[in-house]
């Protein structure tokens, strides 16, 4: 049975930018086939938000400012643990930038995360020190809307991150499978999917939508 979209329901697409598309620094498989996707589902919600990853080129979640690090190796920071990553998204630069191939004029809202250089982002909601909210929630909240459909780059971080804190905050929350794309990083993928559905998350398909 294909989803009512109603004036109420809100499409957030997750950092669709150019360094986590083919030939970009954090390129995720598969992520430039979103993009169509998502631009035949957008025109279906009246309200649409989207995220986008905007980072100082120090950022402390960069290997490279980590002396004897690499890529996708971990370490302890006062939140908690930190994946490390190439340097991706940095601010005023072409692979921070929203792909142009992403056809949503109609987006009310872009709410960029990870400025802060001493704290991660993955969530549109708040900062990985779970305490510094980036103030989607309030901005949902005045708008007074019912459903949350999350889809985007990558499934298993910032997608899942988002889809949870939505739930946590109170949203009704569905992710949108097949117009998104994940990293999959020792199993991250299936964690993410786990930690979804404990959130309460509902996983449905673009032809739920589109019919």
């Amino acid at each position: 049975m294909t989803i009512d979209i109603t004036p109420k329901d809100v499409l957030v697409a997750v950092d669709v930018q150019y360094d986590f598309l083919p030939g970009g620094s954090l390129a995720v498989a598969g992520g430039d086939e979103i993009v169509p996707l998502l631009n035949r589902l957008a025109p279906r919600f009246a309200n649409v938000v989207l995220t986008q990853d905007w980072h100082p080129k120090d950022h402390i979640s960069f290997a490279s400012q980590h002396a004897g690090k690499a890529p996708f190796q971990t370490i302890e920071l006062p939140y908690g643990t930190q994946v490390l990553w190439p340097d991706h998204c940095v601010w005023q630069t072409r692979g921070a930038e929203i792909s142009a191939d992403l056809d949503i004029p109609h987006a009310q809202l872009i709410i960029r995360k990870g400025y802060n250089r001493a704290i991660d982002s993955y969530s549109g909601f708040q900062e990985a020190d779970r305490e510094t909210l980036t103030g989607l929630a309030g901005y949902l909240n005045e708008r007074d809307v019912d459903r949350l459909y999350i889809a985007g780059l990558a499934t298993d971080f910032c997608v899942a991150w988002t889809a949870i804190d939505a739930a946590a905050a109170g949203f009704d929350v569905a992710v949108i499978e097949d117009a998104s794309r994940a990293i999959d990083a020792d199993g991250s993928l299936a964690r993410a999917w786990a930690d979804m559905e404990e959130a309460g998350v509902a996983r449905i398909r673009s032809a739920d939508i589109l019919g």
